[in-house]
């Protein structure tokens, strides 16, 4: 047996072996990084290097700006806003709460851009109140926790900052506005299927639509939704306007918050951002091993000797990264997996910038399901139900954002129109997967 695959083993198994002892996933990537470095014979001093070039990235900048933004305006009395507004739209419809817990999340997720804090804020108001109108508790749950997952893919999500740094060269602002209609299409599939449920089980209608109330719910809900404007700057000055501008909105605005609020808030991101920050430098030296082993090539090679049909093999990716957001969280499998199926995804036309939002929805399925689904036990935890429960009730869901995902993967279009004619994005792949493209 040569070193090279001695220290693939010992990375590989050491890694999900630690993973499956529950160990916090920071220190399973770093000891398993630092075991397979001493079976090559290379210096340890090599790890704190790797740890500090990983988070030396000026892209980096922005994380902490969003995440203090999510938690200001979070915690801002905004939620009920914009419940309102959602209400206003959607709520006439059959199964109208319904409706308005998936539009009310993709309007919260454009100012959190967190799954968890979505389901945590929206969730502990609409739940109760769709239980009080004669829907299901379970399924009040599960169109919760699957309707949080639009605020990852739509901006500023902070994972997508992730994922462009460790893409290297990804445009952020690109990304960003890729996200959009991704969101938009996975609202959708979540309302067809909650609309096809309420119709089965004769869920009530809310009061019917009208001009005039939405109007004042728009005029009403505008401070918040105009955090969305913060696109057309670059990444990071736009994560420190908005810092500012949520804290005067939440403030002095909504009156959400007092100063006393604005510091537990801001010891809140300091709790978030340590945890992202140690995940993304001890993923950096993972990841460097994965390079000087030649993984990324050995994983290519092995899925290209399976099947040379791109179609296939972008359902493979999608499959890897599903069972992997089974046991992992999502920043690791962003950090590990991206530079390992980005290569291959390249190589059959997935473009960059398609394949983040690929990866992002893949990772925010996995936080709805067992055994270490983060938004699953957030929402079972704030709706007082029993994991296995909402689990049976999310099985439709599960469904429709598949279909969602199937979508993404084969027309390149739904994530790349809108960074091609606003952003003046041009993708570096020459023959892309799918049946639709813009030139």
């Amino acid at each position: 047996m040569t070193v090279q695959t001695l220290a693939i083993i010992v990375l590989l198994v050491s890694f999900f072996v630690m993973i499956f002892l529950r160990f916090p996933i920071a220190y399973a990537v770093g000891l398993s990084s630092v075991l397979c470095m001493l079976v090559q014979g290379q210096a340890l001093t090599d790890v704190c290097r790797l740890m500090v070039k990983g988070i030396s990235s000026f892209s980096l900048m922005a994380v902490p700006f969003f995440i203090t933004m999510g938690v200001l305006m979070g915690s801002g009395g905004i939620s009920e806003k914009l419940i309102a507004l959602a209400d206003a739209c959607v709520g006439w419809m059959r199964g109208g709460m319904a409706m308005v817990n998936i539009v009310a999340s993709y309007f919260f997720g454009g100012i959190s851009g967190s799954a968890s804090a979505d389901t945590a804020s929206i969730g502990s108001i609409m739940i109760p109140m769709m239980v009080d109108q004669g829907y299901g508790a379970d399924f009040s749950t599960a169109v919760t926790i699957t309707s949080s997952c639009e605020g990852l893919l739509v901006p500023p999500s902070h994972n997508m900052v992730i994922y462009a740094t460790t893409a290297g060269g990804i445009s952020v602002g690109s990304l960003f506005l890729a996200g959009y209609l991704p969101g938009a299409l996975l609202a959708i599939v979540l309302m067809i299927g909650s609309y096809i449920i309420s119709v089965k089980r004769n869920y009530p209608k809310g009061d019917p639509f009208s001009i005039k109330a939405f109007v004042k719910q728009l005029g009403t809900s505008i401070w918040a939704l105009a955090a969305v404007v913060i696109v057309v700057f670059t990444a990071t000055e736009s994560a420190a306007i908005a810092v500012i501008y949520s804290l005067l909105v939440s403030v002095f605005v909504y009156k959400g918050l007092d100063w006393k609020g604005v510091w537990h808030a801001l010891d809140e991101c300091v709790n978030t951002l340590s945890i992202v920050l140690i995940l993304i430098a001890t993923s950096a030296v993972f990841g460097n091993c994965l390079t000087m082993l030649h993984v990324p090539d050995l994983a290519a090679t092995a899925i290209t000797d399976l099947t040379d049909n791109p179609y296939i093999i972008a359902l493979l990716i999608d499959l890897i990264l599903l069972v992997l957001g089974m046991i992992m969280d999502m920043a690791p499998i962003i950090l590990i997996a991206t530079p390992i199926l980005l290569p291959i995804a390249t190589s059959i036309g997935i473009d960059p910038i398609q394949f983040g939002i690929i990866v992002v929805l893949n990772c925010g399925i996995g936080l709805l399901t067992p055994p270490v689904g983060s938004v699953l036990f957030i929402g079972s935890a704030v709706a007082k139900r029993p994991m296995e429960k909402v689990v049976k009730a999310t099985l439709p869901f599960y469904l429709c954002m598949f279909i969602a995902l199937l979508l993404l993967t084969y027309i390149p279009d739904i994530s790349l129109a809108i960074p091609k004619l606003l952003g003046g994005y041009v993708s570096p792949i020459a023959n892309p997967l799918g049946p639709v493209f813009i030139h």
